[in-house]
C-alpha cells in the first residue's frame, strides 16, 4: 500500500507535467487510519472523517484503491486479481455461563470453559451452504472459462491448481474462525463465565442480522449470549463499468495471455466509505508481476516488507493509463 501511494503521487505529477487535461476531476486522496477502519476517536479519522466533514473533497464516480493486483499462474496462464468487493469484518463474542467454584472440587461447580468447548468445536466445524456470488462467478469464469455449478466449484478449482480452493472457498460463504478465549484468571478457580471471540467474515452485502440465525442454529440451545462487536466493510461495485474495461485492457498488455479476474477481498479497505457515501465504483488494483503472490502476502506488515522497483513502475503505468482512458 505504501508503494501504491508513492506510485500514485508519481503518476499524478507526471500527468501534470505533461499537460494532461482530464475531462473531469482527477483527485489523489491520501488518508490515515485505514488499518483500524478509521474508527479511533468519537468522529473517526481518515476517509471516514473526510466523507462526513468534507464530502465534496472525496466525491468521485470511480476510484482505484488498494486490495488487489496479485498475480497467479493458473493452467500456465497469468491471472491478475482485481478486488471489486469486500467481505464484511463482523467479529462477535460468545459468552457461555456456568457456576464458579474451587478447582480442587469440580463437582460443586459448572465449568463455563468446559461448556464452551462444544460451541467452539461446532463453530470450527461449520460448513455453510455455498453461494455463487457475482465475484465468485466472475473469478471462476476468468480462470476456468466457465462458472460451474456451485457444488462443483471447489473440485474444479482443485483440478486446476491444488492451492486454488483456499482462495475460492471464502468467496462462496461466510467464514467463522474462533480466535480468542477468556475464562478464569486463577489456576484454582473454575470459571463461571467463558468468553470466546470469533472472527466472522460475511459475504458482500450480507449483514449480521442475516448471519445470526445461521450461527445460532449451529450453536443450538444453551446458556450463552451472542454479541456483535463491530461490522466494517461488506460492499461491492459492479463489474460492467468503464473502469473495469480500462483495467482489463491494461492487464491484457502486461504480458502474453494475461487475464483480469474479480475477487471479493476477505478483509476490508477504505473503499466501503466511498461506496456508501457516493455510490462510487471502487476497485482494489495494483499489479504485482515481479514478486510471487504468496511471498508478497507473507511480507505484508512483516519484517523486510518491500516491493520490486519494476512493480512500482508498472503501477505508475497502470494509473497513468487508467486516468488517460477513463478521463480522455
Amino acid at each position: 500500500m505504501k508503494g501504491q501511494v508513492a506510485a500514485s503521487a508519481v503518476a499524478f505529477a507526471s500527468l501534470r507535467r505533461e499537460g494532461f487535461v482530464p475531462s473531469g476531476d482527477l483527485a489523489l486522496v491520501v488518508v490515515a487510519d485505514e488499518e483500524v477502519g478509521g474508527a479511533r476517536g468519537d468522529d473517526g479519522y481518515g476517509l471516514r472523517w473526510l466523507v462526513q466533514a468534507h464530502p465534496e473533497a472525496a466525491r468521485c464516480d470511480y476510484a482505484v484503491n488498494e486490495g488487489g493486483g496479485d498475480r497467479l499462474v493458473l493452467g500456465g496462464k497469468p491471472v491478475y486479481l482485481c478486488a471489486t468487493a469486500e467481505k464484511m469484518s463482523a467479529p462477535f463474542k460468545l459468552r457461555v455461563h456456568g457456576r464458579s467454584g474451587h478447582a480442587s472440587m469440580p463437582g460443586i461447580a459448572d465449568n463455563a470453559l468446559v461448556k464452551a468447548a462444544r460451541y467452539v468445536e461446532a463453530l470450527g466445524d461449520y460448513e455453510p451452504a455455498p453461494e455463487l456470488i457475482p465475484e465468485a462467478r466472475g473469478f471462476l469464469e476468468a480462470v476456468l472459462g466457465e462458472a460451474p455449478p456451485v457444488e462443483e466449484a471447489l473440485a474444479r478449482a482443485q483440478a486446476l491448481d491444488p492451492m486454488l480452493p483456499a482462495l475460492v472457498q471464502p468467496l462462496l460463504a461466510l467464514t467463522l474462525s474462533p480466535t480468542m478465549i477468556d475464562a478464569s484468571h486463577q489456576v484454582n478457580v473454575i470459571p463461571a463465565l467463558c468468553e470466546v471471540t470469533v472472527d466472522c467474515r460475511l459475504l458482500p452485502e450480507q449483514t449480521p442480522a442475516d448471519a445470526e440465525p445461521l450461527i445460532r442454529a449451529v450453536l443450538g440451545e444453551g446458556e450463552y449470549e451472542l454479541e456483535w462487536v463491530s461490522a466494517t466493510g461488506g460492499t461491492r461495485s459492479a463489474l460492467d463499468t468503464s473502469l473495469w474495461d480500462a483495467i482489463e485492457r491494461f492487464t491484457s498488455g502486461i504480458e502474453a495471455g494475461a487475464r483480469l479476474a474479480p475477487i471479493a477481498c476477505p478483509g476490508f479497505t477504505d473503499s466501503h466509505y466511498l461506496r456508501e457515501a457516493y455510490g462510487t465504483v471502487a476497485y482494489g488494483f495494483f499489479p504485482i508481476k515481479e514478486m510471487d503472490a504468496v511471498d508478497a502476502t507473507k511480507l505484508v506488515h512483516s519484517a523486510n516488507e518491500r516491493i520490486a522497483v519494476n512493480d512500482l513502475e508498472l503501477g505508475v503505468a497502470m494509473l497513468r493509463a487508467i486516468a488517460r482512458e477513463v478521463l480522455a
